[in-house]
C-alpha cells in the first residue's frame, strides 16, 4: 500500500504539527538511532502518526525540541511506543523530557496474553494480519540521503503502531488499560531514576565477594568509570571492561605492568588511564573504615529455589485468573529482595520494587505464603 509520509525539516514545521498533535487522543511515536561506540543514542529519525498518515521528523536539521517536549508531556494525549527503554532514551536526549501517559504496545501485548516480550513484526503479523519486510535496523539511519527502503520501512513501522494501538486498545478492560499505563509510568520513572555513580559498584558482578575495604576501591572505580562513560560519551566497557572491576578491587595493583595483568585488562585502558587508575585504587584503598561502604548480601543459598518457586506460583496462579502473561506478574529480582530481607527464618519485608497494582493484588499472598512455610519447618 502507498503510504502518506510528510517530511519535517524545520522548526516551524515541527512546532506546527505538535499543536495540531495535542488535539488527538493518541500519537504513535518511534525513533530510529544509532548507538555503535557510543553511550548515548544518536537519534537518526523520528516518526509520528496518528494511524492516517506518517510524519518523518530529521532531527539533525531541527534546533528548537520544546513544541515535541510540550507533546510529550501533555497528559491529555497518548503516547504510543513498543518496547521503548531505547526510544526514551532518545526523547530525553533530545528533548530533556520523557512521554506521559505512555502506551507500550508490547506489555499490552503480555496484558491480552498474547505473549511475553514479543517483538514488532509478530505483534503486527499477529494483531493485523501484516508481514512486515525485513527490517533496516542495522543500516545507518545518520547518512543522508537516507534509502527509499529505510523511509518505507520507518514510515510503515509508525503507521502500523498506530492501527496496532487501536486495536489493542479495543480488547483491553478499563482496568488492563491502567496498567498498561502504570507500567509505562513506571519505566519513564525508572529511567528518570538515573544511577548514581557512587552506587553503581551494588550492581558489579561478584562484588559480595569482597571485604568492605576491597568494597570502597570498587566503589571509586565503578564510580569514575560510570561518569567517564557518560563525559566522554563511550559505551562503559571502553571505559574499563565489567570483568577487570572485580580483580582490580580485589588486588588492588600499585604498578602499571600489575595492572595489565588484570583479568581482561585493555592496554588502551592501561595507556590512556593506567596512572589515573593506579592513584585512583591507592586513594581509595587508603578510605578510612569509617567511610567503607557496608558488606553487601551473599545470594541466596541454593536450598531457597524451592522457596522462589512457590512465590513464583503466587503470580503464575494470579496471571491465570486475569488471563495476562505470567512473565508480567512478579519480576524474580522482586522476589529475591522479598526473600533476602528475612530468610530463612523471617520476618520479612515486601520491597520497594514491589509497587502499584501487583503489591495491591500480591503483596499479602506472597507474605502468607512465607509465613505458612515458617509454619511448616
Amino acid at each position: 500500500m502507498a503510504i502518506d509520509i510528510h517530511w519535517i525539516l524545520d522548526d516551524a514545521g515541527l512546532a506546527q504539527h505538535c499543536a495540531a498533535w495535542r488535539r488527538l487522543p493518541f500519537v504513535a511515536v518511534d525513533t530510529e538511532f544509532m548507538r555503535v561506540d557510543t553511550f548515548y543514542p544518536i537519534a537518526g529519525l523520528l516518526q509520528v502518526s496518528e494511524g492516517q498518515r506518517a510524519y518523518l521528523i530529521d532531527p539533525l536539521l531541527i534546533r528548537d525540541w520544546a513544541p515535541f517536549a510540550a507533546l510529550l508531556q501533555d497528559p491529555a494525549v497518548v503516547k504510543v511506543l513498543h518496547a521503548c527503554s531505547e526510544d526514551l532514551e532518545v526523547f530525553l536526549r533530545l528533548t530533556g523530557s520523557l512521554p506521559t501517559p505512555l502506551f507500550d504496545t508490547q506489555l499490552a501485548a503480555g496484558y491480552l496474553n498474547l505473549g511475553f516480550s514479543m517483538g514488532y513484526s509478530r505483534l503486527v503479523q499477529a494483531v493485523l494480519a501484516i508481514e512486515l519486510p525485513k527490517g533496516e535496523t542495522r543500516s545507518d539511519w545518520l547518512q543522508r540521503p537516507l534509502s527509499a527502503t529505510q523511509i518505507s520501512y520507518a514510515a510503515e513501522d509508525v503507521l502500523h503502531l498506530a492501527e496496532v494501538y487501536s486495536a489493542l486498545q479495543g480488547r483491553l478492560t478499563a482496568q488492563k488499560y491502567a496498567w498498561v499505563l502504570e507500567d509505562g509510568a513506571e519505566l519513564v520513572a525508572n529511567l528518570r531514576r538515573e544511577v548514581d555513580p557512587a552506587e553503581a559498584y551494588r550492581e558489579a558482578k561478584l562484588a559480595w565477594k569482597l571485604s568492605r575495604q576491597q568494597l570502597a576501591v570498587l566503589r571509586e572505580l565503578c564510580a569514575w568509570r560510570e561518569r567517564e562513560a557518560r563525559a566522554r560519551n563511550q559505551p562503559r566497557n571502553r571505559i574499563v571492561r565489567e570483568h577487570s572491576l572485580w580483580p582490580l578491587a580485589r588486588n588492588q595493583p600499585d604498578n602499571l605492568v600489575a595492572l595489565a595483568r588484570i583479568d581482561d585488562m585493555h592496554p588502551k585502558t592501561v595507556r590512556q588511564d593506567g596512572e589515573f587508575l593506579l592513584k585512583l585504587i591507592r586513594d581509595a584503598a587508603a578510605t578510612p573504615p569509617a567511610d567503607w561502604p557496608a558488606a553487601l548480601p551473599e545470594p541466596l543459598p541454593v536450598d531457597a529455589a524451592a522457596l522462589l518457586k512457590k512465590l513464583r506460583a503466587v503470580g503464575q496462579r494470579e496471571a491465570e485468573r486475569l488471563d495476562i502473561a505470567p512473565e508480567l506478574m512478579l519480576r524474580k529480582k522482586t522476589l529475591e529482595a522479598l526473600l533476602k530481607s528475612g530468610y530463612p527464618h523471617g520476618p520479612y519485608q515486601l520491597p520497594d520494587s514491589l509497587r502499584g497494582w501487583r503489591r495491591e493484588l500480591m503483596g499479602q499472598a506472597l507474605l502468607d505464603c512465607l509465613a505458612s512455610e515458617g509454619e511448616s519447618v
